[in-house]
Formats: C-alpha cells, sequence, structure tokens
C-alpha cells in the first residue's frame, strides 16, 4: 500500500509545477508598472466633427487619414464665378490652399481630453472643429478685379440727332457694375470651407447715365433746322416741331452755310456793317443805322455764322427763292415772331 501511495504523489509533482508557475506569473503581472503593459491610444469623443467630417472614436492617425480622404479633392476644386450672363472660372490650385489635417484632428482630440457637455455652460455635444486651414489672398483678389472688368459696362448717355424735319432720340442705357471687394470676400469663406458650393452667383449693380431723354429734352428745348430745298425753317421745342417759316437763301453765287451753327447774338433794328465784298459796290465798309430805309436786316437780327445770319427783309416777295448774299432773309412778321423765342446758343442746323 505505501509503494501505491508514493507513487501517486509522484505523479501529481507535474501539475503542482504548473499551478505554481501560473500563480508566480500573475504575482509577477500584479507587481509590474503601469507602463509596461500595454494601452489603446486615445481616441477623439463622439459627436466631435470637422468640415463636415465625423471623427467619431477615430485615433489621431485615422482622423488625420479620414480628414485628408475627404476634404483634399473638395478644398481644390475650382471656384466658378456667374455674374451679368457671364461665367468666370478660378482654378483651384490658384487658391494655393493650405490644409493641416494633422493639426486639425489634434484640436478634436484636445476637446476629448477636455470635454465639455451642454450643463457645464461650455459647447454643447455635437462639437465642431475649426479647420486648420488657409489660402492665397493675392490671386483672389486679382480674380474679382478680372470678373469685375469683365462685367463692366458703361452707362450710356442719351444723344440726339437731329434732323431739318424730325429730331431723333437715342434713349440711355443702365451700366454694370461688379463689387470686386464683396465677390473677394465670398470667395475667401468658399475657399475655406469645404462643404460650401463652388458656384457663386454674383449680382451686379445697374449704374444710371447722366443724361437720359428727358434732360435732352431740357438741355435742347430749342432748335431751328433750315430745308434749304423747300426754303423752309423749323422751330423746335422740348424736341418737338413748333413753328415753320419761309425763308429766302443765298444766291448760287453767296450761298447759305450748311452745318450745324449755334445762334451767336441777337439784336434789335440791328446796324449793318456792310462787308468788303463786290456786290456791296460803294458801301462796303461802311455802316448803316438800324430801323433807316437803307439798312436791309430790317427789324430783327439773328447772328449765325460770319456775317451769315437770320433777319427780316424789305423784299418779302424774295421769300422762298435763292436771293440773298448768304443770309436767311424772313418777313418781317415772321422774324419778329421768331426773334422772342429763340435764346443766344440755340442749335442751328442747315441743309
Amino acid at each position: 500500500m505505501a509503494a501505491v501511495s508514493d507513487r501517486r504523489s509522484v505523479a501529481a509533482l507535474p501539475v503542482l509545477a504548473r499551478l505554481a508557475a501560473g500563480t508566480l506569473l500573475a504575482l509577477a503581472a500584479i507587481g509590474a508598472p503601469a507602463s509596461a503593459v500595454a494601452q489603446d491610444p486615445p481616441r477623439i469623443a463622439a459627436n466631435v466633427s470637422a468640415g463636415g467630417v465625423d471623427l467619431s472614436g477615430l485615433t489621431l492617425e485615422q482622423a488625420t487619414a479620414r480628414l485628408d480622404q475627404r476634404l483634399a479633392r473638395r478644398l481644390s476644386a475650382d471656384v466658378v464665378v456667374r455674374a451679368a450672363g457671364r461665367r468666370f472660372t478660378l482654378g483651384g490650385a490658384a487658391l494655393k490652399v493650405r490644409f493641416n489635417a494633422a493639426t486639425t484632428a489634434e484640436r478634436a482630440l484636445a476637446v476629448t481630453r477636455a470635454p465639455v457637455t451642454a450643463d457645464s455652460g461650455g459647447a454643447a455635444y455635437g462639437t465642431i472643429i475649426d479647420l486648420a486651414i488657409s489660402h492665397a489672398r493675392v490671386p483672389v483678389r486679382a480674380f474679382a478685379a478680372q470678373v469685375a472688368a469683365g462685367v463692366f459696362r458703361a452707362a450710356t448717355n442719351a444723344t440726339l440727332d437731329i434732323g431739318v424735319r424730325h429730331m431723333r432720340v437715342h434713349r440711355a442705357k443702365l451700366g454694370v457694375a461688379l463689387d470686386a471687394p464683396a465677390l473677394a470676400e465670398a470667395i475667401d469663406a468658399v475657399a475655406d470651407e469645404p462643404g460650401a458650393p463652388r458656384l457663386l452667383t454674383q449680382r451686379v449693380t445697374r449704374t444710371r447715365p447722366a443724361i437720359n431723354a428727358d434732360d435732352l429734352r431740357r438741355i435742347d428745348n430749342t432748335i431751328i433746322t433750315v430745308q434749304k430745298s423747300t426754303f423752309t425753317l423749323r422751330l423746335f421745342k422740348h424736341l418737338k416741331l413748333s413753328r415753320t417759316y419761309q425763308v429766302a437763301i443765298g444766291q448760287p453765287a453767296y450761298p447759305t452755310p450748311q452745318g450745324l451753327f449755334r445762334i451767336q447774338d441777337k439784336q434789335v433794328n440791328p446796324v449793318w456793317s456792310v462787308p468788303n465784298s463786290p456786290w456791296a459796290g460803294e458801301l462796303g465798309g461802311s455802316t448803316v443805322a438800324g430801323g433807316t430805309a437803307g439798312n436791309p436786316l430790317k427789324a430783327r437780327w439773328m447772328g449765325i455764322t460770319d456775317g451769315v445770319g437770320i433777319h427780316g427783309t424789305g423784299e418779302p416777295w424774295s421769300v422762298g427763292s435763292a436771293a440773298s448774299h448768304g443770309c436767311l432773309r424772313m418777313r418781317v412778321p415772321d422774324v419778329i415772331d421768331l426773334f422772342p423765342r429763340v435764346p443766344v446758343g440755340t442749335p442751328v442746323l442747315i441743309r
């Protein structure tokens, strides 16, 4: 019997040795320093995002990789501006966007290490981290100036074409202008925001002309035209026909000049300064008092150019023919009627 017991004790020795070894390992682990025990890397808290990318539960390396993957391509996209019916493109490369995904991920992890709650007076859950991003400002401003120049159109003033029978008004046109600094600010905002649309519609400003059609009617409120072929003088007021008169024009040897002139001076019963011309005979270079029988300038005078003017005549039968020495003759009642209606400076078109 003793021999049997001894054999059992010997057989149990390996089992006891294994149990003892396990106990020693456990004791060694309990006594080991904390730095020797493997730990998981820190992770970003739930509901933390940056640039629209959810970083919840990611490590620093994972967050950096995800930010690079999701945002880098968006931030390098072109910016397209639509203004005044035109499209302008700013290439993404010109923006020179500098995005630091690692720094952004570190900011997210920093929020995790110092968490705040909705009840603590700080930021509520759902924290959005600012991106570590920047871009070049000079190309943006140069592009904005280029767009402004591309859509600019100066306002056009109303203009007037004077015809012997009709006045033709070319209406004013509005101009177009774009606020370049405002466009540059809008592009700056888009360049640093990956979730923002890269198509911008920029409003333009309509600029008004200095002179419109109503201004023309007020400025050119009196106009005289002379149609030599029909011996007709027309008076226009506010660009509308007001009165029509018959006149005599210059003889073929002394034609009435053609062109656009203005009334230079006005006189009642004018003195006649006789020109030194063969047709004046012995009177050449002399003067004849106004209102006298020998003065052919009857009643009124409206000077036009180089001694040529509009005046009354003592030969009313000559009206309606080429009979003068260049002047425009009118019947005395007609010239008296016209005189107060025509200020100095009035345009006179003769054709």
